[in-house]
């Protein structure tokens, strides 16, 4: 597909604002992606705290719950006979937190609730009901990581962003603060100890909870969990007789209350993070279920190639006798070589042709208005064979249009410009044209130049993607591309679909959906082997890709209706449609998450799952790739290249999908692009004709 066409689909250039938009989201996710792994896993995982290697100092250690820590030593304060405070670590939880504080208000009592900053920012509403109902509230870290065991960097963000959190839920700040996985103040030892002295240099009061055996009576603070363990324990208390007062601890200690309002500034930061926090649990939400689509889809498409992959070869090899492909064609055949500025490989392509097992042929080069020497070097073939077309430059549709009509055979052979044939493949290319119900064949392309890491992922590519894709396509009878560079064709099948259409980019593609339509069969020859030159920069690979995706949707769309159609169309539509829509737009959509997830689940997730997930999805496609190598009978060595095949070719195949359906949302026509030719598929080249007498020249004709 190397023409340079200036029709319908040059009007406007692809869209750019997209890519800015992109640029714009994508560090507002990897941010708030950030945010959620580094609280949720990296603070998260600190849930064992590290054993005390001293005891609390002696001027604390007298069982009061209540430490205020100066430089001078530790005041310590009791709750007053007969007055317990109730207190409850963790949540808001969304299920146990309301039935708790329905249980306090028909009991007329106030508590104390310690709540996690990330809780917090979930469930504003819970905060603001405690808050609302006079209950007072304190700090329990962001995330509940042991503070005894945090760093320098962690520390301080722990207790910060617990406090933005709260000013952003319900508008308040505390100086109140429990450290997590403690209990009674004489488990403030060692690491924790040197915690609670910072917390109280930040201005933090730190509650403790009496050992249970001071009874309620004497005065206590109960620590309860937001579980249905702490609401029957705090109902039981509740109902004690011998306790007269029920109070938060501030208002136990006769204080003003340590929870106050938060300032501006500081509920506009809080509900920052709030959003932040949402955004992230969003956002690995949503990539949690894509990475499963993803996951999925891919492993069903790989079984699906692998398995209908050795069905198409067992029907190969189980030929009934006398069935209709068994019959030899040895009709004349007419070649069709649409060529714009293609002086590199022009001659090559035709020679090859003119070397082919089958001589009875017809060669028409289409010259589109080429502006070097491509017309010249097929005009310089002596070959009575050879009829060089000419007209102005107008697209490789109109092209192949122009060469249809100057065709004398009932089998017509399409191939582009830089394809060079292996000696019996034309011949092999056209012996399913026996069956009268196939109206086109599909060779197989095989790349040239492919010494260059870039040329080995394309040939992987070719052989894993296209070439083994296209064995499913035929036993499942939809086959959605015969592909330029090597396709074979009943006349009277183009003429049931009104020959080559220019309504989309991709007019193979659109020719051979077209032919389903009509109910004319497709099915896949392997043996017939062309060579074919691919991209040699990313540039190039980008935009052939680009223009081949584009095509495609735009060929899906046109032919949609299939789907509801009957017989060879219906199938087509609901297997090969299907498919396309599944495995070639929503998996590369979906195929940035598995390397977010990646990264994501090196960075702050099991660093051994994640690759272990990895190396099981590399390692299912080098086995299928080594038998899409084996069924094609290339060597194995190429395997070598698949692994970094993940790390650049596939991103940028996935991100000409998102390109592709962007400017398809929105009704961007493209432009052909033309890839430059180094004449590479020339080595490929087995044999030429013998030379024919001087009075044999190949035909010219202008338009």
């Amino acid at each position: 597909m190397a023409l340079s066409g200036q029709g319908r689909h040059a009007l406007r250039h692809p869209p750019r604002w997209h890519w800015l938009l992109l640029l714009l989201i994508l560090p507002i996710v990897a941010t708030s992606l950030l945010f959620e792994g580094w609280t949720t896993h990296e603070v998260d995982g600190a849930r064992t705290r590290q054993a005390c290697t001293h005891p609390i100092p002696k001027s604390a250690d007298n069982g009061d719950p209540v430490l205020h820590l100066t430089a001078a030593g530790a005041e310590t304060a009791q709750m007053p006979e007969r007055t317990a405070a109730l207190t409850f670590d963790g949540g808001p939880d969304p299920v146990w937190t309301p039935r708790l504080l329905d249980l306090l208000r028909r009991n007329h009592a106030r508590a104390t609730f310690f709540l996690y900053g990330t809780q917090a920012a979930r469930h504003p509403d819970l905060v603001r009901r405690i808050r609302d109902e006079g209950h007072e509230i304190g700090s329990y870290g962001y995330t509940g990581g042991d503070l005894g065991s945090a760093s320098s960097v962690r520390y301080p963000l722990e207790l910060s962003l617990a406090q933005s959190a709260l000013a952003g839920s319900a508008g308040i700040h505390t100086r109140l603060l429990r450290l997590p996985h403690t209990t009674t103040a004489d488990t403030l030892c060692g690491a924790e100890w040197s915690a609670a002295r910072r917390a109280s240099d930040q201005g933090y009061l730190v509650v403790a909870a009496t050992s249970h055996s001071r009874k309620p009576p004497q005065g206590v603070i109960r620590q309860y969990s937001h579980t249905a363990l702490g609401y029957q324990e705090a109902a039981k208390l509740l109902a004690d007789p011998e306790v007269g007062r029920f109070a938060t601890v501030s208002d136990a200690l006769g204080r003003p209350s340590l929870t106050t309002r938060a300032s501006l500034p500081e509920r506009i930061q809080g509900r920052a993070l709030i959003w932040m926090q949402a955004a992230g649990h969003a956002f690995a939400h949503a990539m949690t279920w894509a990475l499963g689509i993803a996951g999925a889809l891919g492993v069903v498409r790989l079984a699906l190639l692998a398995l209908l992959a050795r069905v198409q070869v067992r029907r190969r090899r189980r030929h009934r006798s006398g069935a209709p492909w068994l019959h030899e064609v040895n009709e004349p055949v007419t070649v069709l070589v649409p060529a714009y500025n293609e002086e590199a490989g022009i001659e090559a392509t035709v020679r090859s042709l003119l070397a082919s097992t089958h001589q009875d042929l017809q060669i028409l080069v289409i010259d589109d208005g080429s502006t070097d020497r491509t017309a010249q070097i097929a005009r310089d073939i002596r070959d009575s064979r050879v009829t060089v077309l000419h007209q102005p430059n107008s697209g490789k549709p109109n092209a192949l249009g122009m060469g249809l009509s100057y065709a004398r055979c009932d089998i017509i052979v399409m191939i582009d410009a830089d394809t060079v044939f292996e000696p019996d493949a034309l011949h092999r290319l056209i012996q399913p044209l026996a069956d009268p119900t196939i109206g086109a064949v599909s060779g197989n392309t095989k790349v040239a130049n492919r010494q260059g890491l870039l040329g080995r992922w394309q040939h992987l590519e070719y052989v894993l993607g296209f070439n083994l894709d296209r064995r499913m396509y035929e036993v499942l009878e939809c086959m959605p591309t015969v592909p330029g560079a090597i396709g074979a064709f009943r006349r009277d099948a183009l003429t049931a679909i009104g020959g080559i259409s220019d309504d989309t980019l991709a007019e193979d593609t659109d020719l051979t959906m077209a032919l389903w339509r009509v109910g004319r069969r497709v099915v896949y020859e392997e043996t017939a082997i062309a060579w074919t030159e691919v991209p040699s920069s990313l540039g190039q690979l980008w935009r052939q890709r680009y223009r081949w995706c584009y095509g495609t949707l735009q060929s899906m769309w046109k032919h949609r209706h299939a789907v509801l159609e009957l017989g060879a169309a219906g199938r087509f539509g609901r297997r090969g449609l299907t498919y396309l829509t599944l495995f070639q737009v929503v998996l590369p959509l979906c195929a940035p998450v598995v390397d977010v997830s990646a990264l994501y689940g090196v960075c702050f997730g099991d660093t051994g799952e994640a690759l272990a997930v990895w190396l099981g999805f590399l390692a299912v496609q080098l086995v299928t790739a080594a038998y899409a190598l084996r069924l094609d009978r290339e060597p194995l060595r190429a395997l070598w290249a698949l692994p970094l095949q993940l790390f650049v070719y596939r991103q940028l195949l996935y991100l000409v999908v998102i390109q592709s359906v962007v400017t398809a949302l929105l009704g961007t026509r493209l432009k052909w692009h033309r890839m430059q030719r180094a004449g590479t598929a020339n080595q490929h080249l087995r044999q030429e004709p013998a030379p024919e007498p001087p009075t044999a020249a190949s035909t010219e004709v202008w338009t």
